[in-house]
């Protein structure tokens, strides 16, 4: 069959690097240099380098293919308004980590040690953005239905996993004799403001937001329907992102407020779909519609870039 456009740039070697340039020239755009973003940009580029492994060792896509690291650099250029929040990229890094090792767990019930180090890293993303704690039931549900890896043990582990960054703060806190950190840290977490309020979100906010559920119920419904082709390994780390990015729209359409921090995480959550969808799809339709999706991408991260950019 004739290879089409969309399929020979989800195969080419050169698509991560032009990924990379793309992202980079973004990043000074919006201020890299004057406004010293370096912590926000190392951030950035390590979420990147753990997209690309968690494609690599898992084989999220059944073909030689970067389009997973390569989606999630273009996708979070669209948001270059939300590059200069470190809180926002330091989370991102360490949810994207999260995952990374505890995709090892599948089918180990037996694996405290894994289960341990990634609930530590989400702990830490926690740190940064406390209102990600309320994920914490959705990863142990994904635990028993996708990575079936939830056991005491493994339950036990994610706990203490959880609990220990708290722990090193708390017992500085008690060496410094100043414990208001958890006060001010836990404060927001038990605020709620009005859910389905979306009118607090800018236009600009909720065409983005509605792209990325579009897309990913487009690239859902395509997963569902081919999903036979992959081995059930791959089928059940898909469904763990298809089930983590409803919990994650859910929680955005309830708390709106919190946009700017999770839709970050809806799109490690919906990369993964997106390159899927591209990457395995040959027809005609699905050849014009990787363009137009790729000009509006365009189009949505020139506006932003625009908006953004002090150079402008």
């Amino acid at each position: 069959m004739k290879k089409r456009l969309q399929n020979r740039i989800a195969e080419s070697r050169l698509t991560l690097p032009s990924a990379i340039v793309y992202a980079t020239a973004c990043w000074i755009l919006c201020g890299l240099f004057p406004q010293n973003m370096w912590i926000q940009a190392g951030c950035f580029g390590l979420t990147t380098f753990c997209m690309l492994m968690l494609n690599n060792t898992n084989a999220l896509i059944r073909i030689y293919s970067r389009m997973v690291s390569c989606t999630f650099l273009i996708l979070s250029c669209m948001l270059c308004f939300l590059f200069n929040s470190v809180a926002g990229n330091v989370s991102q890094l360490f949810f994207a980590a999260s995952y990374l090792i505890l995709f090892f767990t599948y089918q180990d019930t037996n694996s405290p040690g894994f289960t341990y180090y990634g609930f530590l890293l989400f702990g830490l993303a926690t740190i940064a953005s406390v209102h990600l704690l309320y994920l914490l039931p959705v990863l142990w549900i994904l635990m028993v239905t996708n990575l079936q890896s939830f056991s005491w043990r493994t339950f036990m582990a994610s706990l203490m996993g959880v609990a220990t960054p708290y722990w090193v703060v708390f017992c500085l806190g008690v060496y410094q004799q100043d414990l208001s950190f958890f006060v001010n840290h836990f404060q927001p977490f038990i605020e709620f403001h009005t859910p389905f309020n979306l009118s607090i979100l800018d236009i600009n906010r909720k065409i983005i937001l509605f792209f990325l559920v579009v897309m990913a119920i487009v690239s859902t419904l395509h997963f569902w329907q081919t999903s036979y082709l992959d081995k059930f390994r791959i089928r059940m780390l898909y469904g763990l992102f298809i089930r983590m990015d409803f919990a994650l729209f859910l929680y955005i359409i309830l708390q709106p407020q919190l946009y700017d921090i999770l839709i970050r995480l809806l799109i490690i959550n919906t990369a993964p779909l997106i390159a899927h969808f591209f990457a395995l799809t040959k027809s005609k339709f699905t050849n014009i519609l990787f363009i137009i999706v790729m000009l509006a991408v365009g189009c949505f991260t020139a506006y932003n870039v625009w908006m953004s950019s002090s150079l402008f």
